[in-house]
């Protein structure tokens, strides 16, 4: 098993993980510096969505929504791609972008993928022309794939606020997901039970004491206690108990543990587990 750790104290920055597979976006398409990668639960299964952050605050004026997809092949038994199905991503995103934009002013907002399928999503200026471009081209090029396109109007960019937009957008949320995006990457579904590890330092040995106690009675291990001088938070407590990760839990579990961190004034500083590939 592989140990993923992820340390909150110092860490000042959004997700820039598009370095790994990329999901079904090109490099070329990929080259703006707001994007984030998170994962979310759908249908007992893991969906992950990279998201253009740009468009939160200022959004241009195209008022369609175009989403074009494909299945791929391999991939993990999570749904997620292994790097011999890339190539073939990369040319159905470029060639059904290069499609988009010949006909129409776009711009790529999101990508997701899940259970062996992939999707970039789109807002457009227009959409005349659009449906029989694409048609055009999966027809001649990739007509053994399983392909998607949905074209619609939505004026408001509802499917960006209320579908993929995750919430709430917090710098916590962000750490935690930095996480659960590289376990997913690895092969990890995210279910099931699993130990789950816990760091937190204290300045005084007195509410060491008392925290220890709290965790103890809501079925934490104790698995550690340490001692650095010359730390100014010298006394640290690692702790751990069988949970899940899925993003909502997690989420619930790193906020209780800055609750209760905080109320016996510690510094809560991650958490760890290992990295459960799906079975088979």
């Amino acid at each position: 098993m592989i140990s993923v750790t992820s340390n909150f104290v110092g860490q000042r920055r959004f997700l820039c993980l598009l370095g790994f597979f990329l999901l079904s976006a090109s490099p070329a398409l990929m080259s703006q510096e707001q994007w984030i990668d998170f994962v979310v639960e759908k249908d007992s299964n893991i969906m992950s969505v990279s998201l253009d952050l740009q468009y939160y605050m200022q959004k241009p004026n195209y008022k369609n929504l175009i989403i074009v997809g494909t299945s791929f092949k391999p991939c993990m038994n999570n749904g997620f791609p292994l790097p011999d199905s890339l190539d073939d991503l990369y040319s159905y995103s470029d060639s059904t972008a290069t499609v988009i934009n010949q006909v129409t002013r776009n711009e790529l907002i999101g990508i997701m993928t899940f259970k062996c399928l992939a999707f970039d999503v789109y807002y457009a200026k227009d959409t005349v022309g659009v449906r029989e471009g694409l048609k055009k081209l999966i027809g001649k090029n990739f007509s053994s794939n399983k392909t998607y396109l949905t074209i619609r109007r939505d004026k408001d960019w509802e499917y960006y606020f209320n579908y993929l937009l995750p919430e709430p957008l917090t710098e916590d949320f962000l750490m935690d997901q930095e996480y659960l995006y590289d376990l997913v990457l690895q092969g990890d579904d995210l279910q099931g039970l699993r130990k789950v590890r816990h760091w937190i330092y204290f300045n005084k040995l007195k509410n060491r004491l008392k925290m220890t106690e709290r965790l103890e009675s809501i079925k934490f291990s104790i698995d550690s206690i340490r001692y650095d001088r010359n730390s100014k938070w010298p006394y640290e407590l690692q702790v751990s108990r069988m949970d899940s990760i899925t993003p909502k839990r997690i989420s619930d579990l790193t906020t209780l543990m800055k609750i209760l961190s905080a109320a016996y004034q510690g510094q809560y500083d991650g958490w760890g587990t290992d990295l459960l590939e799906k079975e088979r």
